[in-house]
Formats: structure tokens, C-alpha cells, sequence
């Protein structure tokens, strides 16, 4: 399930995916998890929105999260080695052949990051049983809204974050484009329900998730890749941080949670 290139995940990655709550941040898929289902959660991180779906289906139930990066994996199996109807395994979904297949696939934040995501649903389409069901959440990079603008250094830093996805193969609007690779890749009954994530002063956390494009910018990846001139990147990361303590007051991501039946 591999991307050309993609921002390191892994050190302060571990802190954002445990952060994570099915509540908070896959809030639309409570509605179709039922007790006694088995569900493959594909990038699943660490693990902690799996857990929250594993705590939902119940001991009659079972949660396997797979994610490529072990590190990841390895955390997960610390922190929710409690959970008896979880299990969290370090393995591309290319060379998951799992002995049994599932009732709900699903995947969140993870398809933005490959090249090739309509093969990755016809891998995900094999793992489901008849009757089976697919949701995936993901992003629209390209229709990010800051309230108020963010100064011009995080700007040009984002657009060409954005350029730097777009030549790696990665798709900027995979969340508008996911109805019609579901219906590419064989499904059917296909649905889109908006799942926006809007962050302002309501929530207790609002500026650490604002302040996820710093952490974007501390990466030299960009840099070492000849995209990024590193003054800019650093100027960029001084002046958001300084525009979320002074000026910030809210941040929209687009997201859109798509389902599919085979």
C-alpha cells in the first residue's frame, strides 16, 4: 500500500493517531457498527480508533488493524493489549491474506497517501464478505479553510505541499473523487456523507489541531527534495505559530466518509 513519497510517519505521528476517537474523528460510522461483526480497519495507525470500533462490536466481534509502519503497530499492542477482540498486525495491505474475510472494511486518512488507491479497494473488495461493506474517510486538501487567512508563509508552504503530493501520484481531492473509484472498483449502493472537521475555540484541543500544519512543516523532507527552501519552511512554522495564538479562529478540513456494498 505504498505512496511514492509521504511525510514521515512515525515519532510525533504516535501522538496524533492516539489523540484520535471514533467519536471525534470517524463520527458517521457509528451508525453502521453493529455487535458480532468482524471489521478489518485498513491504516489503521495505532490503533485507538480501532479500539473504540472493538469496545462497539463486542466480545462476539473482532477488529484486525493493519498499517505498514511498525512502529505504529508496535505502540497499539502496548496500549490496547487489553482488548481481547483486537488485533493489530504490521503489514502492507498488498500482502494481507488474512484466512477469513470480513463483514466492514474500513479506512480513514489513509488513501490520500497512496498512488494507487483504486487498486487498493479491489484488494479491500477481495477481503469482504458477500453482502459486505466498505467506508472510507478521507480528505480534500485542495479546499482547506483557514478563519482568517493564515500569513503568507504557511500558504506557500501548503500550496506546495500540495504540489509535492500531486507529482508523488497522490490525489489532492481524493475525498470528491472516492464515489466514483468505489463505483470503478465494484461496488455498489455507493454513498457520500460529509464528514468536515471544523476546529475552533469550542474545543479544548483546537489550536493543537490547528497547528497540525507545523508539524507538517518541521519535516525537511520537502526540503531535502529540492521543493522547499528551508528559510521559508522555518519563517512558515514561526509565523503560524504565532498567527494561532494571536489571530486563529477556526480551521476547516474537508472530509467526506464514502461508503460501498458489494
Amino acid at each position: 500500500m505504498k505512496a511514492n513519497k509521504h511525510i514521515q510517519r512515525d515519532g510525533e505521528a504516535n501522538k496524533i493517531f492516539n489523540d484520535r476517537s471514533l467519536t471525534y474523528d470517524y463520527r458517521n460510522l457509528i451508525s453502521i457498527l453493529k455487535p458480532g461483526i468482524k471489521v478489518l480497519d485498513v491504516g489503521c495507525g495505532t490503533g485507538s480508533i480501532s479500539k473504540d470500533i472493538a469496545n462497539i462490536v463486542g466480545e462476539n466481534g473482532k477488529v484486525t488493524g493493519i498499517d505498514n509502519t511498525e512502529s505504529f503497530i508496535l505502540s497499539g499492542k502496548e496500549s490496547y493489549q487489553n482488548i481481547p477482540n483486537l488485533e493489530l498486525i504490521h503489514v502492507d495491505l498488498f500482502d494481507f491474506h488474512p484466512e477469513e474475510k470480513f463483514d466492514l472494511i474500513v479506512s480513514a486518512r489513509t488513501l490520500q497517501w497512496l498512488s494507487n488507491p483504486k487498486e487498493a479497494l479491489v484488494k479491500m473488495k477481495s477481503l469482504l464478505k458477500p453482502n459486505g461493506q466498505i467506508s472510507i474517510l478521507d480528505y480534500d486538501h485542495t479546499n482547506l479553510d483557514w478563519n482568517p487567512s493564515p500569513p503568507e508563509s504557511m500558504q506557500a508552504f501548503y500550496n506546495t505541499f500540495l504540489k509535492w503530493r500531486q507529482d508523488a501520484g497522490m490525489n489532492n481531492r481524493i475525498a470528491e473523487d472516492l464515489p466514483n473509484l468505489l463505483e470503478e472498483a465494484g461496488f455498489h449502493s455507493v454513498e457520500k456523507i460529509n464528514s468536515d472537521e471544523l476546529y475552533n475555540d469550542e474545543r479544548l484541543d483546537y489550536k493543537t489541531k490547528i497547528g497540525i500544519w507545523s508539524k507538517v512543516a518541521g519535516s525537511l523532507q520537502m526540503v531535502e527534495e529540492g521543493y522547499l527552501d528551508n528559510d521559508l519552511r522555518l519563517k512558515a512554522i514561526e509565523e503560524y505559530n504565532h498567527w494561532i495564538e494571536t489571530e486563529a479562529i477556526s480551521m476547516t478540513m474537508k472530509l467526506n466518509e464514502v461508503r460501498g456494498k458489494i
